[in-house]
Order: structure tokens, then C-alpha cells, then sequence
């Protein structure tokens, strides 16, 4: 199994795993060509794409999956509430396919767990993909952690995981109050620190990748979030875990899982 984040961040959130015989987008919150187009930067012809995969109705995870979805000619996983929220945004779908939010689906020979997770959205998702045994946990977009997160994400090998702000930074910077009150909340996103707790507290022997997502362009900086995972990772005693930083403008290459 092979992932990319194809992008992440308020602009635009996108992630791609494959098989060599299944390829599956989660999220599509860039247009559809700009999406084809960071596929075939990591080597990926959009004709290996085989679904989309629907966390939640934010326009940044979504922007583009209606498009997506027609021109590919795939199937859309959703979940029912999502789907109502978000219709305006994602028009016509020709193959929606309704989940339950805990259900786990199989999509060619990659197998997809869903989880309940805290944000301020109808129903979002996490997600935990796994092939021959392989996981990757997928959870951005988070208020706050919960023991069902931690429980579902524990054991994977590769996660992709949200370090949102700085707290620091996002007090000081140039949000409204409602907005800075909003992000900082329960059903918000996880500061640097709220996620590198849960880093620590999910981290083990076989943890071979984290990647770092949603960083904020205004209130937070890569190697704030660097240090933070860094740190959660020395003192779980897993120091030779590799770390990724995504971004907004360019996707990640593909890194096996």
C-alpha cells in the first residue's frame, strides 16, 4: 500500500492511496483538474482511480469531488448526512454509495474503517485504510482527541494526522475572536500541542510514518509542528519514526505503508 497527501490545509484537503490493483481519493477540495493534475506529479493516471471517499461537508474537502466523480465516472462513499449538508456543492453524483459512520467498506482489495470523530460538520468521518495487513490512519479536521480515536488509529503504521495551530499564534494573529473561538474549540482543530498528545499516546514500534496536515498558513509554521511531533515521538521512545510535512500547494510523493 502506497499513499500521498495530495493537499492539506484551509485551501484544499486531499489524500490518495493504492494498491497496485485499487486506487481510492479521500476528500477532493481542490478542482478536479488541479486533482488530476498532483496525480500525475506522484506518477498516478486518473484512470487508477477506482472511488471517492467522503470525510465530511466542508467546501474544503469537497470542492471538487462532484466534478471528480462524473469526469472519473466513480463512485462517491458518503455518508447520508453529509450528502444532504453538502448536495449544493457536490451536484449531481450518478454513483453515491451511503455508509454509516463506524461502517467499515471494502474497495477493491483495500479495506476502509470509519470512525465518528469531534468537528463542527453533520457528521464527519476518520478513517483507517489497510491492505495485507498494513494501516493507515487518516484523521484531520479534529476538535479534540477521544477514546475512540485513539483506539482506532492505534496500531498503524503510517498516520496522517492534523497539527492545525500554534496556540501562541493563532491568540496573536488575524482571525476574528468568533473564528479564533471556533478553531480553538471542541469541535474545532488540534493545536500543535493537543496533537502531539495524541501522537504520544498512539506512537509504537511498528509506527513508520507520520505526516503532518491542515497546518495553518496563518497561525502555525512547519517546523513548530515539526519540533511538537518530534518531541511526542523522543519521549514514546520512537525517535526513528520519519516525518512528512504536507501543504497546501504541492502534493507529497507517494511513500509506502
Amino acid at each position: 500500500m502506497r499513499f500521498s497527501v495530495l493537499a492539506s490545509g484551509s485551501g484544499g484537503n486531499a489524500c490518495y492511496v493504492e494498491t497496485p490493483s485499487t486506487g481510492v481519493v479521500i476528500d477532493a477540495g481542490l478542482s478536479s483538474r488541479e486533482l488530476i493534475r498532483r496525480l500525475r506529479i506522484i506518477g498516478v493516471d486518473s484512470s487508477r482511480v477506482n472511488a471517492l471517499v467522503i470525510t465530511h461537508e466542508h467546501l474544503d474537502h469537497i470542492k471538487g469531488a462532484g466534478p471528480l466523480a462524473r469526469r472519473l465516472d466513480i463512485p462517491v462513499f458518503i455518508n447520508g448526512a453529509t450528502l444532504k449538508r453538502g448536495w449544493r456543492a457536490l451536484g449531481n453524483l450518478s454513483r453515491p454509495i451511503p455508509l454509516h459512520t463506524g461502517q467499515a467498506i471494502t474497495i477493491g482489495d483495500l479495506i476502509l474503517e470509519t470512525f465518528t470523530k469531534c468537528h463542527d460538520a453533520a457528521d464527519p468521518m476518520g478513517v483507517v485504510i489497510s491492505a495485507n495487513g498494513n494501516r493507515l490512519g487518516l484523521v484531520t479536521d479534529l476538535g479534540r482527541s477521544s477514546p475512540v480515536v485513539e483506539d482506532r488509529i492505534r496500531g498503524c503504521r503510517g498516520l496522517i494526522l492534523e497539527f492545525n495551530h500554534d496556540e501562541k499564534m493563532l491568540e496573536q494573529g488575524p482571525y476574528p475572536l468568533a473564528l479564533k473561538r471556533r478553531i480553538k474549540g471542541p469541535d474545532g482543530h488540534l493545536s500543535n500541542r493537543q496533537a502531539g498528545r495524541l501522537l504520544k499516546s498512539v506512537a509504537h514500534e511498528k509506527l513508520a510514518w507520520v505526516v503532518l496536515a491542515h497546518l495553518s498558513e496563518a497561525n502555525n509554521l512547519p517546523d513548530k509542528a515539526l519540533k511538537e511531533a518530534e518531541k511526542a515521538l523522543n519521549e514514546s521512545g520512537r525517535g526513528e519514526t520519519k516525518i512528512l510535512v504536507s501543504t497546501q500547494d504541492e502534493p507529497l510523493p507517494l511513500v509506502d505503508c
